[in-house]
C-alpha cells in the first residue's frame, strides 16, 4: 500500500469524483459576492481544479486561484484558463502589490487552519490581503454538527466512480481527535486496474459558530452572515436567490464577515 493523495495528486480524477456540472459551489459564491456588494477583485484560496475561480471570471471578476498543490495549479491552468493561478499556503500568504475586494475559501479549505496559530495566520493575511470593507466567502463543515451526533462516525463508508474504463473505491473512516479539536479521516483507495491501494490521511479543524466570530472579530471582521443551509453542499441544494438559513447545527457552515478594521 502506498501513502498519498489520490485526488489532489490527479486532478482528472478529483474532477470525475466531483463532476458539479451545474456549477453549484461557483454559482453560489457569486450569489454571494453580488448580494453583499463585492467589487470585481477576488482570491480563490484553495481553489483546487480551478473550475469555481472560472466560473467567477466568466461572470465578469478579476481573479487570483491560490493553491499549494502544483498539480492543482497545472491543471487550472489548462483547462480552466482565465484566472491567474500562483503557489499559496492559505495559513501565510502575501499579495504585498495588489488588494483584493473578497477572498474566497470553499470546501472546508479554511479547516486545513488546525491549530490557533494557524487560523491567526490565515485572517491575518486576509486582513492584508483584503480592501478596505473586502468580504470574506467561506463554506466549510461545521463542528456543531457533531454534537452528539455520531452518523458521520459509526462506521466506514464505501463509494466509487469510474474514469476511462478503470472504477475507483474509497473506503472512508472518519473520526474525532477531541484533544486537537480535528475530524480526522483515513481513506483507502482500489482500482480495479490493477495498482497498489493508496491510503490517504487527512484533517480538518472543528470550528464552532461562535468560535470562529470570536476570531473573525479579533482580527478585524464582523460577521454579517452565518449560517447552515442553503447552500452549495447542503440539501435541500442551493437555488440562486436563496436567502440564508437560521440554524447553525448543519453539517455545513456558510460564513460573509466584511473587514472593519484594516491595518
Amino acid at each position: 500500500m502506498t501513502s498519498g493523495n489520490l485526488l489532489t495528486d490527479h486532478p482528472a480524477l478529483y474532477e470525475a469524483r466531483f463532476p458539479d456540472p451545474g456549477r453549484l459551489a461557483g454559482r453560489w459564491a457569486e450569489d454571494t459576492l453580488r448580494r453583499y456588494g463585492a467589487g470585481p477583485r477576488v482570491l480563490d484560496l484553495g481553489c483546487g481544479t480551478g473550475r469555481d475561480a472560472a466560473h467567477l471570471h466568466r461572470a465578469g471578476r478579476d481573479v487570483v486561484g491560490a493553491d499549494l498543490s502544483e498539480a492543482m495549479l497545472r491543471h487550472a491552468r489548462t483547462h480552466h484558463p482565465g484566472p491567474e493561478y500562483v503557489p499559496a499556503d492559505l495559513r501565510a500568504f502575501a499579495f504585498p502589490h495588489r488588494r483584493f475586494d473578497a477572498v474566497l475559501c470553499l470546501d472546508s479549505a479554511l479547516l486545513y487552519c488546525h491549530t490557533n496559530d494557524d487560523l491567526d495566520g490565515f485572517l491575518a493575511s486576509c486582513r492584508g490581503a483584503l480592501a478596505p470593507g473586502g468580504l470574506l466567502v467561506a463554506e466549510m463543515r461545521n463542528a456543531a454538527f457533531f454534537l452528539g451526533r455520531t452518523e458521520l462516525l459509526d462506521a466506514p463508508s464505501v463509494t466509487g466512480f469510474r474514469r476511462q474504463g478503470t472504477a475507483y473505491t474509497a473506503t472512508t473512516t472518519l473520526r474525532v481527535d477531541r484533544p486537537a479539536q480535528l475530524l480526522r479521516r483515513t481513506r483507502i483507495w482500489t482500482a480495479d486496474d490493477g495498482s497498489a491501494p493508496v491510503e490517504q490521511r487527512s484533517a480538518w479543524r472543528l470550528l464552532f459558530p461562535q468560535e470562529l466570530r470570536y476570531a473573525l472579530a479579533a482580527h478585524g471582521f464582523a460577521a454579517l452572515a452565518l449560517y447552515d443551509g442553503p447552500g452549495p453542499r447542503t440539501e435541500p441544494a442551493w437555488q440562486q436567490g436563496d436567502p440564508p438559513g437560521r440554524r447553525l447545527d448543519g453539517d455545513r457552515l456558510h460564513l460573509v464577515a466584511r473587514l472593519t478594521h484594516h491595518d
